[in-house]
């Protein structure tokens, strides 16, 4: 004879967890892990050997990576469970990446090649992601940034390019006459192509109108830059929510500077051309 008081599992019924409820793991969607206290704005989420895991990256940039268990985090402080969000709706049109490129359902990446392509900064190696992490997975290059171009000569020769390792460098400012310009010149070769846009930083290439802004305000001289941008956009000088705030604005290649484009799409021929495969 079944007690009515503890039910077909015997667990007492003041023991069991009202279920969480499920939130889709959108980008930029903030939380805490409950575990940890992390907490963090979402960046992706990924199938692993171990399952599904959601990428977390916190106000200074610091990226920590959870699986996606039952009440594992905290949204305005109350439990929740993560789940994947829900992917686009099929298409009989072959799909495009958000470069532009055609996608390849179901293509697995590419072993890394020896080839590589430097970017300056985080904020230019995250933008390349956005908009042309798909193909590059395909192609097998993987992007690195250098924190500034001062020591690119020393960097260069330490990578050691070559026949079958090729190295691309996208340059900030790449103009006539800058520093930049001089350091390029010091390290371009056969094996190596420094390419440039002409912006002072790569959130100038993000088109404005994508950023819901009339346009990328001047700052003068001896003022940092992208502290100076928020002041004139009346945004919190929090240069990492800034980004954060531009970045979530680039859904594909059409939200970005043609000065930019096609340099990207000059790197990857160059560390891709025939003779590499």
């Amino acid at each position: 004879m079944r007690s009515r008081q503890y039910g077909p599992d015997l667990t007492p019924p003041w023991k069991k967890q009202t279920p969480a409820p499920e939130v889709p793991a959108e980008r930029d969607l903030v939380v805490e892990e409950a575990e940890t206290g992390f907490c963090g704005a979402v960046v992706r989420c990924e199938k692993t050997a171990e399952g599904f895991t959601v990428t977390l990256e916190d106000r200074f940039g610091k990226h920590r990576v959870f699986p996606l268990v039952p009440r594992g985090f905290l949204l305005d402080g109350k439990a929740v469970t993560l789940v994947r969000p829900a992917g686009p709706a099929p298409s009989r049109a072959p799909g495009r990446t958000a470069s532009g490129s055609v996608a390849v359902p179901g293509a697995r990446a590419r072993v890394a090649r020896e080839s590589r392509i430097y970017v300056e900064g985080r904020h230019d190696a995250e933008l390349v992601e956005r908009v042309w992490g798909d193909d590059l997975r395909i192609e097998g290059v993987v992007v690195e940034y250098l924190e500034g171009i001062d020591d690119l000569p020393a960097i260069v020769a330490d990578f050691a390019p070559g026949p079958g390792r090729r190295l691309g460098v996208l340059v900030d400012h790449l103009l006539p006459g800058t520093k930049e310009h001089r350091i390029a010149a010091q390290v371009t070769g056969d094996a190596v192509l420094v390419v440039g846009h002409p912006y002072i930083d790569v959130w100038q290439a993000v088109k404005p109108a994508s950023v819901g802004i009339p346009a990328w305000p001047d700052v003068p001289r001896g003022e940092g830059w992208k502290e100076g941008v928020c002041r004139r956009l009346g945004w919190p000088v929090d240069t990492p929510a800034a980004w954060k705030r531009i970045l979530s604005k680039v859904d594909s290649y059409k939200d970005l500077e043609p000065e930019l484009l096609g340099r990207v799409e000059e790197l990857i021929d160059f560390v891709t051309s025939a003779d590499q495969a």
